[in-house]
């Protein structure tokens, strides 16, 4: 039989074989010391577990807690071999950490070899000075997250629980992998100093850009913050404020080290120091004086007053209390230490001073390093060529773009008019670009107050040619309709359509959103828990008892749950934008108060099947199941995310099942034929399972018991419109342009 491998193929493969062979034939005398290292990591691992890793988990979980709450709080094992795996995965993971740095160490001859090891020789005190601050950076970063993030969030999930009526009952694995994985991201968070500024030395990642781009990092830090954290203020900023002071930090580093290798210059701390001697001493002064400030002008009392007020049962104490020092002594340490890092601080400042302004322009010894963003409009058109070499159109275009946007025309002017000069020069120019005149200078003062308008409408023009390279290319050539071209071109016309709009559409969606995750988080949860509690027979005592197997399942629930109702609120102003667009296409036909026609039916579907699905189909339903249960003598406990998606599935799914052959019918109004809807059955299907899998539990069970009823609906629109259309000879429409493509 013929290999499904082509030539070239096969001898990758025989190499990386034969690469293999060598580095194990090379390191075989020494494996028996690596799996030594490895055994000792597994087995210190399985050890710790099991004698002090489980306690002091449970010990930080329940450090910020109240004793009621504590109390309620438990740790549970939902398999008889789950914690003992637990065990061996993690000290698997954590030998085979231990023993990469001693299977690194002696292969590193067989890596030098192949071109895998730095030629030259790096002084090991620079190794060792970035091993220990990135092991350094790990360690704060994982203390920050155990010993100050962890007891706030967890005694906030824990009472929001108990507020809502659901038990925190935590799986073990669960509850360990979510402190684990959070640890590990806090760590490698800690890691972002290194880098940021290798990614700045190496040049992979200009210097520049980290700069320029400190605003999406901020928002990156709050949205990540605001997806992997309780939504109470308070956590968010414990969040996102050491992140963000820690890419402030990066960004010192980044700009040190990267101004030393542009300038060639050293960085020479103790020059600094001797440089700016007084303010590094005034600094130390002021660091100690802060310390005293605090403890004597009741900055202690107002700082335990905040974090009372917050929820948190941690204080500030007097000096020396907890320590087995008197308060004087411990005073005296704590300003020294205050001192030393506020002088720490300033030394940083003066070494970034002096590295910053050894000469006029030597922070830029690569001509191609010049920032055009931070020059004026004679600096631009002083500049050297080399920067406008290497810059795209669109680069050009975007300085130009901020330049307008800081009420600088000039400099926009001369940005456009030496990029124009230097495309003209390498024949890139097109002709096209009539960015001002051949001279420089005119161009620059012909865009000052009074050209303003059409400089703008230059910048907006090359906006508009350079952005839509792509999308030419890609359509080029592609004017027929019944290629990907002209659906390509269809959808582009009608997204463009909705795009002035976008404002309007996500104000709803986010509006919706966070009225719906509000109601929830204030009480709404508790509300719909305990009426449908309140329908369970008599009989059943003890009512439902309701868990959270994950600390963040019941926050990520209602956030799901947010989404759908959002993109259900938005659906018809969506539809009511795009209306339109579709027509003119022939997606459609039927002027536009259609739209209105389609809101009313599918909302009074939608409703009306949550109205049966509310009052009558879920309390029946989970009434059968608990009596069930209970008339087995089992004891009724519901993982939260189960007993919700049952009741959103019982109430709200009865409404998109009513809605189902609703819209079936309105679409065959809008001139989609009954042959068109019965034909793509096999794609409706993958459409319902790829919904079915966003919005239901991790369960392949649940989500085929989603799919099937709503195929079944599906298939009773069908038969809806069979008759109602003579079985496709007389559709409600004429069929729509767009389906005979």
């Amino acid at each position: 039989m013929a290999s499904a491998l082509d030539e070239d193929t096969q001898q990758s493969l025989a190499a990386g074989r034969e690469s293999a062979k060598a580095f194990l034939r090379s390191i075989q005398k020494d494996l028996q010391k690596v799996f030594i290292v490895f055994l000792l990591g597994f087995l210190g691992t399985f050890w710790a577990l099991r004698i002090y890793v489980w306690d002091f988990l449970k010990a930080v979980t329940e450090a910020n807690m109240t004793p009621e709450i504590a109390e309620q709080t438990e740790i549970i094992a939902q398999t008889p071999f789950e914690v003992i795996l637990l065990q061996a995965k993690i000290g698997l993971i954590i030998g085979g950490i231990f023993a990469l740095p001693p299977l690194i160490y002696f292969a590193r001859d067989e890596l030098r070899a192949r071109g895998m090891w730095p030629q030259s020789p790096v002084p090991r005190w620079k190794i060792a000075a970035i091993g220990l601050l990135g092991a350094g950076l790990f360690t704060v970063g994982v203390a920050y997250g155990v010993y100050a993030f962890f007891p706030i969030m967890f005694s906030f999930l824990a009472g929001f629980g108990l507020e809502a009526g659901l038990q925190p009952t935590y799986s073990i694995v669960m509850w360990t992998e979510f402190i684990v994985f959070l640890s590990l991201s806090f760590g490698l968070a800690g890691q972002m100093p290194l880098l940021v500024t290798g990614l700045s030395y190496s040049g992979i990642v200009p210097y520049e850009t980290f700069r320029d781009k400190w605003r999406y990092a901020v928002v990156a830090i709050f949205v990540f913050g605001a997806l992997f954290s309780p939504p109470d203020p308070f956590t968010q900023l414990m969040w996102a404020f050491p992140l963000i002071a820690l890419y402030g930090f990066s960004l010192y580093l980044a700009k040190v080290v990267v101004t030393a290798k542009r300038s060639s210059d050293r960085i020479d701390v103790a020059a600094a120091v001797r440089n700016h001697w007084n303010v590094v001493a005034g600094a130390g002064v002021l660091g100690g004086g802060v310390l005293y400030a605090f403890y004597e002008y009741g900055g202690r009392t107002g700082a335990n007053d905040l974090l009372r007020w917050a929820g948190s049962d941690w204080r500030f104490l007097p000096p020396g209390e907890g320590l087995g020092l008197d308060p004087v002594t411990a005073a005296g340490v704590y300003a020294v230490g205050w001192a030393l890092a506020f002088a720490f601080v300033a030394t940083l400042w003066a070494v970034y001073r002096d590295l910053d302004t050894t000469s006029p322009g030597s922070q830029y010894g690569d001509p191609t390093a010049l920032d055009v963003s931070e020059l004026d409009a004679a600096g631009v058109l002083a500049a050297p060529d080399e920067p406008f070499v290497e810059m795209t159109e669109e680069e050009s275009v975007a300085l130009a773009g901020a330049a307008l946007e800081a009420d600088a025309p000039e400099k926009a002017r001369a940005i456009l008019d030496r990029y124009d000069a230097i495309a003209d020069l390498s024949g890139d120019g097109d002709g096209s670009s009539d960015g001002g005149d051949s001279d420089g200078a005119s161009g620059s003062s012909a865009g000052g107050s009074g050209g303003s308008g059409g400089l703008a409408d230059d910048v907006g023009d090359r906006t508009s040619r350079a952005s839509s390279t792509f999308l030419s290319e890609l359509t080029e050539g592609d004017d027929d309709d019944d290629d990907i071209g002209g659906y390509y071109t269809d959808l582009r016309f009608i997204f463009d359509s909705l795009r002035s709009r976008s404002f309007r559409i996500v104000a709803v969606f986010g509006g919706v959103m966070a009225l719906a995750f509000t109601w929830l988080y204030l009480g709404g949860l508790a509300t719909v828990r305990a009426d449908l509690e309140a329908r369970v027979p008599a009989e059943v005592d003890g009512g439902i008892n309701i868990i959270t197997l994950h600390p963040v399942e019941a926050l990520i629930f209602m956030v799901k749950f947010s989404v759908l109702l959002g993109l259900i609120a938005v659906f018809p102003v969506v539809l009511y934008y795009a209306w339109p667009a579709l027509r003119e296409r022939g997606f459609v036909a039927g002027r536009l108060r259609q739209v209105y026609v389609w809101t009313g039916a599918l909302f009074a579907g939608l409703i009306g099947g949550f109205a049966l699905g509310y009052g009558y189909i879920a309390p029946g339903i989970i009434g059968w199941l608990v009596t069930d249960a209970a008339d087995a003598n089992m004891i009724i406990t519901y993982q939260v995310s189960d007993f919700l998606w049952l009741v959103i599935f019982t109430t709200i799914g009865i409404g998109f099942l009513a809605d189902i052959p609703v819209a079936m019918v309105l679409l065959n109004k809008a001139g989609v034929p009954y042959e068109a809807l019965r034909g793509r059955w096999r794609e409706v299907t993958v459409g319902i399972l790829l919904f079915a899998a966003v919005f239901t539990p991790a369960d392949v069970i649940t989500m085929f018991m989603m799919t099937v009823p709503l195929m079944a609906a599906y298939g009773v629109g069908l038969g809806v419109l069979f008759l109602v259309t003579f079985g496709g000879r007389r559709n409600l429409s004429p069929p729509a342009e767009i389906v005979g493509r």
